[in-house]
């Protein structure tokens, strides 16, 4: 397993430390519920750097780029960030992923950790143009600080103006005395925010920055469990559970992302998705009964009969309830369409609702 160079400073910290994607990862510090509530209502730092960030540079970058991905870059300017996906030869999705513009020839795909090596082998098959591809996967940290306050804590440490930073836009400037730092604003909690990306020699120099110029907001690191209960109340989907090779993107819901204006990797096959319609789509519940719905369990009608399987499920922080997410048949997704959710060998009641589950 691999360490981040923050891994020393989590575990002189209390966190609970499991292997995630290859790394050594810090799961919850003081609880999950504590630290959902720190990003929903102050400011919280996640570690997550073992995100995979692969840089593209030359005349053909953006071709590639086209090529690879469901959505339009050519829309992008400098300095704008998109989430897109790639999709496999069987319509499935190989990974999610963010597409940073640093110029017209030079771009920046952030992805996944558990698909670092798939995605770079996947890119690099369809290279046939000639773009220099470089995997500074490990030479990156990555830290997300999320919640209302962030921007007041980070801005203390650059002279980039964040307030006045749009939505997926990136600058890169000075940020706590250093050079070429990435400072975007994406954000994967629904609660607004930063993330900050730089070498690994600066993360200790960083990440103390940060801490001391968040003291007074009470600032607290995050782990990876809350980061996953404040994405499921937004309804953003996560590779390996929402997402998969299996899975194509009109079935997920992510037909907005999935432009036909160009061709891409089967473009054609997901245009028939889109057009003749798919027999199952990805829903979001939430249960109306005492319970927490898990990934896998069954997904059952009114009848009794399985029409799906629940992928991402937890019992909200904030909703104090169960909400999951789950692929279900065609016929059974619209809002407000009553299903049962098998937990071991008793069922509970659930309603399809509208997403975000959070709406703040």
């Amino acid at each position: 397993m691999k360490n981040t160079a923050l891994t020393d400073i989590h575990i002189a910290l209390g966190a609970k430390i499991v292997p995630f994607a290859g790394y050594n990862m810090p799961v919850q510090y003081a609880g999950i519920n504590i630290e959902h509530e720190t990003v929903r209502k102050g400011v919280g730092v996640f570690d997550v750097s073992h995100m995979g960030e692969f840089f593209l540079k030359g005349e053909n970058a953006l071709a590639l780029i086209q090529k690879i991905t469901t959505n339009d870059a050519s829309i992008l300017f400098d300095g704008k960030v998109q989430y897109s996906c790639m999709t496999n030869n069987e319509g499935g999705i190989v990974d999610d992923l963010l597409v940073y513009r640093i110029k017209s020839d030079e771009y920046l795909l952030v992805v996944n950790a558990s698909n670092i090596e798939k995605d770079w082998n996947w890119i690099a098959q369809h290279n046939d143009l000639g773009v220099e591809i470089t995997d500074r996967s490990d030479e990156y940290s990555l830290l997300a600080v999320q919640g209302p306050d962030a921007d007041e804590v980070l801005q203390k440490l650059t002279e980039v103006n964040l307030f006045k930073m749009v939505y997926y836009t990136f600058e890169i400037g000075k940020f706590a005395g250093m050079d070429d730092i990435i400072i975007s604003k994406t954000g994967y909690t629904g609660s607004g925010g930063f993330e900050i990306y730089f070498k690994n020699k600066n993360a200790v120099t960083i990440w103390n920055a940060i801490f001391e110029a968040g003291k007074d907001f009470g600032i607290k690191p995050i782990g990876l469990a809350a980061r996953d209960t404040l994405r499921l109340e937004m309804g953003f989907c996560l590779y390996g559970n929402d997402l998969s090779d299996t899975t194509s993107p009109i079935e997920a819901g992510l037909g907005w992302i999935t432009k036909f204006t160009k061709d891409f990797v089967n473009s054609e096959e997901i245009k028939r998705h889109k057009e003749e319609g798919v027999t199952r789509r990805l829903v979001a519940f939430e249960l109306t009964e005492k319970g927490i719905p898990r990934q896998g369990y069954p997904i059952l009608n009114l009848e009794g009969e399985e029409i799906g399987v629940v992928t991402s499920g937890t019992m909200s922080p904030s909703l104090k309830k169960g909400i999951g997410m789950g692929y279900v048949k065609k016929g059974n997704t619209k809002k407000d369409t009553e299903l049962l959710i098998q937990v071991r060998k008793k069922t509970l009641k659930a309603t399809v609702i509208k997403l975000p589950f959070y709406k703040g």
